[in-house]
C-alpha cells in the first residue's frame, strides 16, 4: 500500500513538473489578430499564432491585396493600429535587436516574416513556420503586439524595414 502511494506521489509530481516547463515553453499556447484596413486600402485579415515546441506556426487569411502581388508581412513592436497609416505600430519587433533580414536566417528581427503572396482577386492564404519570438507576454513574446501588412514586397535587405512601403491594414495580437 505504502509502495503504491508513492509511486502514485511519484507520478503525479512527474506529471505536474511536466506540465510545469509546458507552460513555461508555450507549448499549446496561442494568439490572433484581425487586421483592419489602414492608408486608404481595402486589404483586411486574419492571423494565428500556434506555439509548437520551439517554432510558431502563423497561419493567415487576407483579402484586398494587389493581384498577383508580394506584400511585406511583419510583427510590429507596439499593439496600437490607432493611426490611420498605422505608424502608431512603431517599427518591427525585435528584442535582439539584429539588422532586418530573411527569416529564418539568424539575423533578423524576431518580427521578420515572408512576404504574403497573393492571387489574381487580390486573396491569400498564409502559413509559415517560424522562431524568434513566442506566444506570449516574455521579453520575446508576440501578444500585445500588432502585425502589419504593407503595400510593397520585403526585399529582406534594406535597413531598418525592408523597403516594403506603406502600411496598408493591421492587426492587434491577442
Amino acid at each position: 500500500m505504502i509502495k503504491k502511494a508513492a509511486l502514485l506521489i511519484g507520478t503525479v509530481s512527474i506529471l505536474s513538473l511536466a506540465a510545469c516547463q509546458s507552460m513555461e515553453h508555450g507549448t499549446g499556447q496561442k494568439a490572433s489578430a484581425t487586421l483592419d484596413s489602414r492608408s486608404g486600402s481595402n486589404t483586411k485579415g486574419t492571423v494565428n499564432f500556434v506555439w509548437q515546441g520551439h517554432d510558431v506556426l502563423v497561419t493567415g487569411n487576407f483579402s484586398g491585396l494587389k493581384p498577383n502581388a508580394e506584400q511585406g508581412f511583419h510583427v510590429h513592436e507596439k499593439g496600437d493600429c490607432s493611426s490611420p497609416d498605422a505608424t502608431s505600430a512603431g517599427g518591427h519587433f525585435n528584442p535582439d535587436t539584429k539588422s532586418h533580414g530573411m527569416p529564418g536566417s539568424g539575423s533578423s528581427h524576431a518580427g521578420d516574416m515572408p512576404n504574403i503572396k497573393s492571387d489574381a482577386n487580390g486573396n491569400a492564404v498564409y502559413s509559415a513556420k517560424l522562431s524568434g519570438f513566442t506566444v506570449n507576454n516574455g521579453p520575446t513574446g508576440i501578444l500585445g503586439r500588432s502585425v502589419v501588412v504593407h503595400r510593397d514586397p520585403d526585399d529582406y535587405k534594406s535597413q531598418p524595414a525592408g523597403n516594403s512601403g506603406p502600411r496598408i491594414a493591421c492587426g492587434l495580437i491577442k
